[in-house]
């Protein structure tokens, strides 16, 4: 449910749109508070998601395919039921190396510039 400030209490992925992010790449954000953010995120074969960092822990579990994953400059192959971690402001990135594949983040805090306003 849709509070004051957030998405908690009892929450249907059928119920949150997926959100197109670009070039392949598409986001759910299914709960939230200040403090903690999940979002499921789909790739189609060959999507990036650009190395980037941001001030935010983030953990990320793999749910479906595998991925070329860097951490600083350090890169793996991971894939269906991996994870990793990445503490604030380090640089990471991933390419879908299958259709299809899936991830599920977990920040926090919650990333505001996800939230539209």
């Amino acid at each position: 449910m849709e509070n004051s400030f957030g998405i908690t209490g009892f929450i249907f992925n059928d119920d949150i749109q997926w959100e197109n992010v670009g070039d392949g790449v598409r986001r759910k954000i299914m709960a939230y508070d200040k403090d903690l953010m999940l979002t499921a995120v789909e790739f189609k074969k060959g999507a990036i998601g650009y190395v980037h960092k941001h001030p935010h822990k983030q953990v990320t579990y793999i749910v479906k395919g595998a991925f070329e994953v860097t951490i600083e400059n350090q890169k793996k192959i991971q894939k269906a039921g991996d994870v990793f971690f990445i503490p604030s402001n380090v640089e990471h990135g991933v390419v879908s190396l299958e259709e299809d594949s899936l991830l599920i983040d977990v920040f926090n805090p919650y990333r505001e510039d996800f939230i539209k306003k």
